[in-house]
C-alpha cells in the first residue's frame, strides 16, 4: 500500500544523528482526514515529539485529498514549498498520507523525489515505525500506541467504517480507501467511552457511506444498532453522523434518530444531481423520484429534522436543462444547507476514463452561482423561524470576545456572556438571524442538552 521508497530518507546519516523534536501536520479534505490527522498527532506525541505550527518542523506531514482539483492543487503547491525548505534543511522528513496515495506510488516518487514516506489512508504504522526508529533506534514491532487524542476537542470525530463499495463514476475514494471495513460496535463504544473520559461531550460518527456500517460484520449489524449502544453511554451528550447515502438510509435508521435522545436530528443526504439520466451516468443507484420520496419519509418520521445535501454541477454531459432540474430540487426540498461543488476530472475514475469533461468552466461557474444564490435565500428564510426561540448550544470556540457553538440542529450560534467555558451547554435566546448563522443572548448554563429543544418552545 506504499511505494518502493517508503524507506527513503530515514536511513540517512543526517537523520540518524539529528534527533527529531517536533512535527507539523497539514490537513486537506474531509472530516475523515481531520480525524486521521488527530490520531496520527496523538501517536507522534506518544513518541515524544512536540506538535508545531511551523512548516519548517523536523517532520512535516501532509494529509491529502484528491476529491476535487482544488484540494490536489493545494497539496502540490505545498509540496513545492517544502522542496525549497528541505534544500536548506536536508534533515527534514516529509511525509504524504491520505487519498493522494494509491496502491502504487512510482509516479508520485518520480514527481516528488523529496518526499521521504508515502502512506495510504489509515496506514499510521508506515509513518510511526520509521519515526520511532529515528528517535530511539528501535521500532514499534507492530504495536501501535493509543492513537486517540489525549486532549480531544469537545466535539470529536470517530471513524466507524472505512472505504466505500459504491463506485460512483465521479469518485476516486473507493480506489484510494478501498472496500468498506467496519469497526465492531465494541471497538467503537470503547473509543467513545475513552474520549468522554477525556472530556468529549459530542461525537460525530464518520464514514464515506456511514449508513453502510455493519453490513460486513458477522453477524450483520447496522448503524441503528450502533446508535442504540452509543446512546447508552452516560457521559456522552450528543451524537451526530455523516455522510449518508439515499439507498442505505433505512427506515430503521430514521426511526432510531427520532427515538434516541442523544442522536441529533440532523441528516446529510447527498442527491448530487436532479436529473435521472445524469444520476444514471453517475452510477448513484436511485432516481430523482426515489430521492424525493426518501426525504419525505425522513421529514414525516422526524418533523423537526435539519437536512443538508451535496450537489455536483457540470458533470460530464449535463445539459443546461438537466442542471435546472437540480436547481428545481434545491428550491423544492429547501435544505438547511447545500454543499455544492463544481465537477473536476479525477484520473482513474469511470467518468474520467469514459466521459471526459465537456461542460465549459464558464458554464460551471454560472450554474454554481445559481445554486448559491437560491440557497442563500432558502437558508435565510429557514433561519428566520429561529428568531426569539430558545436554543441549547454546545460552546466550542472563543474568539474576538465572542463565544460560538452549535445547536442540536447544527445551527452555528454566536453569543457573548460571562461565566461561560468551552464545553458548556448553554441556553440562548436567539435575537438575530442571518443566512449562515444565528446570534443570541446567553441565559444560563445547563448540565445536559435537553431531549429535543423544539423551535418555539
Amino acid at each position: 500500500d506504499v511505494g518502493s521508497n517508503s524507506d527513503h530518507g530515514f536511513e540517512s546519516h543526517t537523520l540518524r544523528h539529528n534527533k527529531m523534536k517536533n512535527f507539523h501536520i497539514s490537513t486537506v479534505g474531509c472530516q475523515m482526514n481531520v480525524s486521521d490527522s488527530e490520531r496520527l498527532a496523538s501517536g507522534l506525541k506518544s513518541l515524544g515529539l512536540e506538535k508545531s505550527n511551523d512548516e519548517e518542523s523536523d517532520l512535516v506531514v501532509i494529509n491529502t485529498c484528491v476529491v476535487r482539483q482544488t484540494a490536489e492543487d493545494t497539496t502540490t503547491g505545498f509540496l513545492g514549498k517544502l522542496k525549497k525548505i528541505k534544500q536548506s534543511k536536508p534533515s527534514m522528513m516529509i511525509v504524504v498520507m491520505g487519498c493522494m496515495v494509491g496502491p502504487k506510488t512510482n509516479e508520485l516518487e518520480k514527481r516528488f523525489p523529496h518526499v521521504d514516506i508515502w502512506a495510504a489512508p489509515q496506514k499510521f504504522q508506515k509513518i510511526l515505525d520509521p519515526v520511532s526508529e529515528i528517535i530511539s533506534k528501535d521500532n514499534l514491532e507492530g504495536c501501535l500506541p493509543d492513537l486517540l487524542p489525549l486532549k480531544p476537542k469537545i466535539a470529536s470525530f470517530i471513524p466507524i467504517i472505512h472505504g466505500c463499495n459504491k463506485f460512483c463514476s465521479f469518485c476516486i475514494i473507493p480506489y484510494r480507501r478501498g472496500r468498506e471495513i467496519s469497526k465492531t460496535i465494541d471497538e467503537i463504544k470503547e473509543e467513545v467511552i475513552t474520549l468522554t473520559r477525556r472530556g468529549v461531550k459530542e461525537v460525530t460518527l464518520l464514514g464515506q457511506n456511514v449508513d453502510s456500517y455493519g453490513h460486513d460484520l458477522a453477524p450483520s449489524q447496522d448503524l441503528a444498532d450502533l446508535l442504540y449502544e452509543i446512546n447508552s453511554i452516560d457521559e456522552l451528550v450528543r451524537i451526530r453522523f455523516l455522510t449518508s447515502h439515499p439507498n442505505d438510509m433505512s427506515t430503521k435508521i430514521i426511526k432510531s434518530i427520532r427515538d434516541l435522545s442523544k442522536v441529533c436530528e440532523t441528516i446529510n443526504l447527498p442527491f448530487q444531481a436532479g436529473d435521472n439520466e445524469v444520476l444514471e451516468r453517475m452510477r448513484r443507484g436511485y432516481t430523482r423520484e426515489e430521492y424525493i420520496d426518501k426525504v419525505a419519509e425522513i421529514r414525516e418520521i422526524i418533523p423537526n429534522v435539519s437536512m443538508t445535501t451535496d450537489l455536483i454541477v457540470g458533470f460530464p454531459g449535463e445539459t443546461r436543462d438537466q442542471f435546472m432540474k437540480s436547481l428545481d430540487l434545491v428550491e423544492m426540498l429547501k435544505f438547511d444547507k447545500v454543499h455544492a461543488s463544481i465537477y473536476s476530472d479525477r484520473p482513474g475514475t469511470i467518468a474520467s476514463r469514459k466521459m471526459g469533461d465537456d461542460v465549459s468552466r464558464e458554464e460551471k461557474k454560472w450554474r454554481m452561482a445559481q445554486i448559491v444564490e437560491a440557497q442563500k435565500k432558502i437558508s435565510y428564510e429557514l433561519n428566520l423561524k429561529y428568531m426569539d426561540t430558545f436554543q441549547n448550544v454546545l460552546i466550542e470556540n472563543f474568539a474576538e470576545n465572542t463565544f460560538s457553538g452549535r445547536s442540536r440542529l447544527d445551527k452555528l450560534v454566536y453569543l457573548s456572556g460571562e461565566n461561560i467555558e468551552i464545553g458548556d451547554f448553554v441556553e440562548v435566546k436567539i435575537n438575530e438571524t442571518r443566512t449562515w448563522s444565528l446570534t443570541g443572548r446567553f441565559l444560563k448554563t445547563i448540565e445536559k442538552d435537553n431531549e429535543v429543544h423544539l423551535i418555539g418552545n
